[in-house]
């Protein structure tokens, strides 16, 4: 069987819904992570919003990407110093995108700014540029992100996301789609990005990467975020299984070839990597997908090691902010509600040696 028929073969047996779970921070309903789930909470209120965790309901549905202008059809004009790039460095949708424009060699013509990862208390939808002098980003010179949300629409009432792709000569953001801004960046910037860049969509593999992608959506990326968020212990063993299938499988695929697609990274390598670096600090811990850790997959443990040892990988990894923001965020204040932060697992491990190298001899 070619690779390419094994992958159809692979998406044929799962049902992909684009509508799972991107932004689990929300545990409000969740038996498996939220133990106050159906508990009456105080309400908190500040300057910018009120919230009661388990009344809220910004988050009960799921929210597409409201903004996907595009480079490839020519809505958005490539040029040089007109986009900022907003993300947090603990969400792993974001990350990809920030990975993907230094792997590229694109951070020379498009910046990067980020918001905090930790709110103030009581605020639900909003970020804010608390990481910087005065509280401002220093290019769009805006204190929080829906002031550019507000500029594209000014009569947007949903949560504000990220990533989120900014037109610094107008203040809007015109791309807040996760799914699309890697190709965009790969295809249609091709002549600012650097001569040794990895092309990461190659033309002749586009549909196995597609393919892929849709794979490890619905079974790493979103599957993690919805046993988390599992009301039901069937439901929680569903996406339980779902992950770990898909890792034995992954497993074997990267026994055979160093990255995902062979010998060159590709767009679906970034896409598995913020997954993976996240899994044995959160998912394994906090989400109870808690059969195995990423480092008892030879494989994927060594494949992981890897890619943070590129620097596009392991500079746009910021496991204290990865840690803050999901062991931390509760919407209410922590003199009210303390929470313990996890200690382990021991990341110094990520700085070990790794055996891909045999793949290239």
């Amino acid at each position: 069987m070619t690779k390419e028929l094994e992958l159809q073969k692979e998406l044929g047996k799962i049902d992909v819904n684009e509508k799972l779970s991107a932004c689990p921070i929300d545990f409000s309903k969740s038996r498996v992570a939220n133990p106050r789930a159906g508990q009456k909470q105080k309400n908190y209120q500040n300057e910018v919003a009120s919230s009661n965790f388990n009344e809220r309901k910004k988050f009960e549905d799921y929210q597409s990407p409201q903004f996907n202008q595009l480079f490839s059809d020519g809505s958005l004009p490539v040029e040089t110093n007109r986009y900022r790039l907003i993300w947090s460095k603990h969400c792993p949708w974001a990350t990809r995108i920030a990975i993907a424009i230094d792997l590229l060699g694109l951070d020379k013509v498009i910046s990067k700014g980020a918001v905090d990862p930790l709110r103030p208390a009581g605020v639900i939808g909003d970020w804010f540029f608390t990481l910087n002098e005065d509280d401002e980003d220093p290019i769009l010179h805006t204190k929080s992100l829906s002031e550019s949300y507000l500029k594209a629409d000014p009569e947007y009432k949903l949560r504000t996301t990220v990533p989120a792709l900014v037109d610094v000569k107008t203040g809007k953001v015109v791309n807040n789609d996760y799914n699309t801004l890697i190709d965009e960046l790969a295809t249609a910037w091709k002549k600012y990005q650097n001569k040794n860049a990895p092309d990461l969509y190659p033309e002749n593999i586009r549909t196995d990467i597609d393919t892929l992608n849709k794979i490890i959506y619905t079974d790493i990326n979103a599957a993690v975020n919805e046993a988390g968020l599992a009301r039901s212990q069937a439901d929680y063993e569903k996406y339980y299984n779902r992950v770990f299938d898909r890792l034995d499988w992954l497993e074997e695929r990267l026994s055979q070839q160093r990255y995902l697609f062979g010998s060159a990274i590709s767009d679906t390598d970034i896409r598995l990597f913020a997954t993976l670096s996240r899994f044995d600090i959160v998912f394994y811990q906090k989400y109870y997908v808690n059969k195995k850790r990423l480092v008892d997959y030879p494989n994927l443990w060594n494949y992981s090691k890897d890619l943070y040892a590129i620097p596009a990988f392991r500079n746009n990894t910021d496991f204290d902010a990865i840690r803050k923001r999901f062991y931390q965020v509760d919407h209410t204040p922590q003199n009210d509600l303390t929470r313990i932060i996890p200690k382990g697992p021991d990341l110094s491990i990520w700085e070990e040696p790794n055996d891909r190298q045999k793949f290239e001899k």
